[in-house]
This record gives structure tokens, sequence and C-alpha cells, in this order.
């Protein structure tokens, strides 16, 4: 049996460049919190350009977040169970937007779904449909960021789970289909829960693949974090309230999110 570490001592040089870390790391949010205008607040919320960036920012993650279950979780059961080929490869083509910067995904989302893009003139031409700087384009843009959360996380729980109630099912006669939404979604239920959480703070805050694909128009594009970066040239008080508001989206996200992973360290 392995003998628990978390009450050992600190060794004296990992003191200071610890405290360093945390100070780093807290500081700003701390000194965010100093700066609001707490007597404005009320005022700052209900103010016609904040309600609007508020709402859409509110609308556009969920439609992102239930756009990527709907995507999201048939791709990581792929990825978790099935024994095709390349999985290695679709796998990281998947994570990449975890790691690309977010305007070099706007940029690549104009490509292909622009006016002039390889799937955008199609629908220019055909149906006239155009999607860059429309609030489908927020929903798109958000989607393609914050989705790869919630595959990675939906496919740690499909590959953390008990393969043999699955068996079980798969002996008395059911089905691929019926198994999956009758044992494998129960299972995994936690995990998908977690991953939508993840997925839909992650949307909430998306910047650089909104204001290039989607643009910066109040009441149409215009979403929490771009309505910061607006409001910072002209009414820095209304920039403190909105960025305290998103803080408290994160902080609310990681207090959602304590239970799991508390229950991954002690199963660890």
């Amino acid at each position: 049996m392995s003998r628990s570490r978390e009450g050992a001592p600190v060794p004296a040089p990992l003191l200071v460049p610890a405290a360093i870390g945390v100070l780093f790391l807290t500081l700003p949010l701390l000194g965010l919190l100093v700066r609001t205008p707490w007597s404005q607040l009320g005022a700052q919320l209900t103010a016609p350009g904040v309600g609007q960036a508020l709402r859409l920012s509110l609308v556009s993650a969920t439609l992102a977040t239930g756009l990527s279950l709907l995507l999201g979780v048939p791709l990581a059961w792929v990825l978790a169970r099935s024994r095709a080929r390349g999985r290695t490869v679709l796998r990281a083509l998947v994570t990449v937007p975890l790691v690309l910067p977010p305007v070099v995904g706007g940029v690549a989302l104009f490509l292909v779904l622009g006016r002039q893009g390889v799937v955008g003139s199609w629908l220019d031409d055909a149906f006239g449909i155009t999607i860059p700087f429309t609030t489908t384009a927020v929903v798109i843009a958000e989607t393609f960021v914050a989705m790869p959360f919630l595959v990675i996380s939906v496919e740690g729980a499909l590959r953390a789970a008990d393969a043999r109630f699955e068996d079980v099912a798969a002996t008395l006669g059911a089905g691929r289909w019926t198994t999956f939404r009758s044992v494998t979604l129960p299972l995994v239920a936690p995990g998908i829960a977690a991953g939508a959480v993840l997925c839909w703070a992650r949307a909430l805050g998306e910047f650089g693949a909104t204001i290039t694909f989607a643009g910066n128009f109040p009441g149409t594009t215009q979403t929490m974090p771009l309505a910061v970066y607006l409001a910072l040239q002209r009414d820095p008080d209304a920039a403190i309230v909105l960025s305290v508001l998103l803080l408290g989206v994160s902080l609310a996200t990681l207090l959602l999110l304590r239970d799991r992973w508390l229950g991954r360290a002690g199963a660890a």
C-alpha cells in the first residue's frame, strides 16, 4: 500500500519559488477585485451594451456546448472504444485547437466558411448563406475552440468506465445502440457533465477566433470578452465589471468540478 505524502514538509528551497508563483497568479485577480467599482455594479450590468454582450455570450456558449455534446460524445466514443486505424492521428487532430492560437483558428474557419472559402463559397452560391460576421459564426468559433475539452473529458471517462457492464448487456441480447444509450451513457454521465461545464466556460471566454471569424458588432457578435476589450478603450469601469463577471463564472466552474477532481485524486 502506498503511503500518502500530502502531509510531508515542503523542502525549504521550494518555498520561495512556490510563494512567488502564488503571488504571480493571485495578485492580478486580487487587484481586479480591489479596483472593482462595487457601487456601480448594478448600473454597469444593466447598461445596454453590457446586457447585450452578456445575453449573447450566455446564449452562444450554451448553443456551442449543445453542439459540442452532439458531435463530441460520439467522437469521444470512437477515440476510446473503436479499433479503427489512425486513431492516434485522429486524436491529435481533435486536440490541435487546444494548443492552436485562437486567432489562427479564426483564420482557418474564415478560409473554410468565408464567402470565398472552400465550403462557404458553395453555401453562398447555392443557398445564399453567409456565415462570417453573424451570430452563427460566434457559435461555430466557440464550438471549434471548446469542443476538444469535452472530447478529452468524455474519452477519459469512457476509458475509466468498467466495460464489463457493457459486456453483460451484450450477452443479454442488447444491441450496440441500446447498450450505448442504456449502459454506457449512465456510466460516463459525470465525465460528460464535467466536460460540458469545461466546454461552456471555455466558449464563454473565447476571444481570438470570435473576433477574427465573427467580428465585433454590438448585439450580433460582440460577446463579453470582446466587450471587455472594447470597453477598456473608453469605459474602464465597464471593462472591470465584465472582467469580474467572467472571473465569477470561472470560479463557479472550478467549484462545479471540484468534487470530481478530488475523487480522481483520492482514487489515485
